[in-house]
């Protein structure tokens, strides 16, 4: 184990990061030639993982070699001629009469394969277009339906906070968002406050969803009915991270304490 390195290496900014394994030792931020399951990659090094508790080492794909100035000419044309055959993907799609939205193109490095990304409320028969593809292109065409996230990373914007799409910006994947995360957090169910420019739920939400979930333990739900030394009434409201919530008891709004919030992360 101690002949090899691991190094986290993205294909694209903030895209999302995967690990290979190198005889060599890397730069950070080097641009490597790395071997996958599609194919040769042109990528950037960006972290050094530890390999002390890695047992699978051996099953992690190789990083090639550092890129040369060839290389990365041969990406350059890559981008140049994937921006051709976006353009020439959606001119096929609309003779085809396809509902379909494609996004972006892009070659593996060794050219073995032509990606597409593409939007479309239903399933997409696109056999014919991949026939069309690859006869001008002569390699392997890959279509891929991906959805609304995937769109709003790629295209980018400024969200309700003021900042940068957290997904454009430093997102390395997209964690799963449930309406729960929304209730946990005592947050009105209104689409315009708790969806994001994609249309779905803000993956901010996930941020602080455990704490959420800690310090709620042993809270009372509002409207719920509860006794304290004060007396019997209903619960008003909570400040759920603050650990606090408020009894109605004869008009009279008492506030309670609970302390400091159990087994809170600290991510």
């Amino acid at each position: 184990m101690s002949n090899y390195y691991i190094y986290g290496v993205n294909f694209k900014d903030n895209g999302k990061i995967y690990n290979f394994k190198s005889t060599f030792k890397c730069p950070l931020n080097v641009t490597v030639i790395t071997e996958t399951e599609k194919g040769e990659q042109f990528g950037r090094v960006v972290k050094e993982v530890p390999t002390d508790n890695i047992k699978n080492i051996d099953e992690y794909k190789d990083i090639i070699r550092i890129s040369t100035k060839s290389d990365y000419d041969q990406y350059l044309k890559n981008l140049k001629d994937a921006s051709q055959a976006l353009i020439d993907c959606r001119k096929i799609a609309k003779e085809l009469a396809l509902d379909m939205k494609v996004i972006n193109a892009s070659f593996t490095f060794d050219r073995k394969q032509l990606i597409f990304n593409f939007l479309a409320d239903e399933r997409i028969d696109f056999r014919e277009l991949a026939k069309k593809l690859a006869a001008i292109y002569r390699t392997r065409i890959e279509l891929r339906q991906v959805g609304a996230r995937d769109k709003a990373r790629e295209i980018g914007g400024i969200g309700a906070c003021g900042y940068k799409l957290c997904c454009a910006n430093f997102l390395s994947h997209i964690d799963s968002v449930s309406m729960n995360m929304a209730k946990n957090q005592g947050i009105a169910l209104n689409p315009s406050k708790i969806n994001g420019l994609c249309g779905r739920l803000l993956c901010c939400l996930t941020y602080e969803d455990d704490n959420y979930i800690n310090c709620n333990k042993d809270m009372p739900e509002v409207g719920s009915i509860v006794e304290i030394p004060e007396g019997k009434g209903q619960v008003v409201s909570k400040d759920i991270l603050n650990r606090t919530y408020k009894v109605l008891i004869n008009n009279e709004k008492i506030e309670v304490s609970l302390g400091e919030c159990p087994h809170a992360s600290t991510k």
